[in-house]
This record gives structure tokens, sequence and C-alpha cells, in this order.
């Protein structure tokens, strides 16, 4: 089942934020540091204190976010720090949405669905300048 939230992008400060917003909040919050995944020896050690993955849970309200993890050409400015993150089970369940919404090849930053060690991950910025991030189960 497809499901929609926000992500949210922060430069060095994921941590203190969702702690923040955790405390206003509520809920359920979990921190995953790069260094403490596979992924730590994709990115240079500088990185691997940032988190790789934030994640507030409470009732109905659920935000997903991360610290800044793109290549210096992409720095974080106002505008492209948050996404709209769909997260669905395979593959095949994203892929259609995923097509659909990158609108052929008119877009920025495209990343098509693959596979990462965490899972099935693709992303893009659409005709709007919406940034679209996708994540599916491990297969």
């Amino acid at each position: 089942m497809l499901r929609c939230t926000p992500f949210l992008l922060f430069d060095g400060n994921c941590s203190e934020a969702m702690t923040f917003y955790h405390e206003c909040l509520g809920g359920d919050l979990k921190l995953t540091k790069l260094g403490d995944t596979p992924m730590k020896n994709m990115l240079p050690p500088e990185k691997h204190g940032r988190i790789i993955n934030a994640y507030l849970k409470g009732g109905a309200l659920e935000i997903s976010a991360t610290d800044w993890m793109a290549s210096p050409e992409f720095d974080p400015v106002q505008g492209n720090m948050s996404a709209i993150f769909v997260t669905g089970s395979t593959y095949d369940e994203l892929k259609p949405i995923f097509d659909k919404l990158k609108d052929g090849n008119n877009n920025k930053r495209l990343q098509e669905l693959h596979e990462m060690p965490f899972g099935i991950y693709g992303q893009f910025y659409d005709k709007y300048g919406v940034q679209w991030i996708f994540r599916g189960a491990k297969a």
C-alpha cells in the first residue's frame, strides 16, 4: 500500500531538529546515523555522524528526515530541503507511480528506482519543482 509523508532535509542538524519536533509533538522518534549502516562506505567519513534516517511517528502524525548527503554541487537551500516521501512494498508497486510523476525526462536530479542496502530507492524533482523521494522494502 502506497503512503506519502513529509520528508525534511537538514544540513547537519537533523538530530537536533527532529528531537525538538519530538519534544513538541510527542510520539516515538528513531534516529539512525550513517555510520551505523552498511551505506557508510558509500560516503566520506566526515558524513558518518550525520543522520541518514529520522522517523517521528505519533498517532496519525509521521515525519521522515535526513541530513544532507548530496555532493557539493547541490547545496541545501530553501526550496530543496523538503520532499514528498512515497513508501511502498515492492518495486512493481512503486514503478508506475514513479514513472508518471517524473514526466519523462523533464525533471532534475533523477535517480531511477534502484536497489540500495536498505531497499528500493529513487528520487527526482518534477516539472513543478517538487522533490519526490521513493522507498520500497528490501527484496
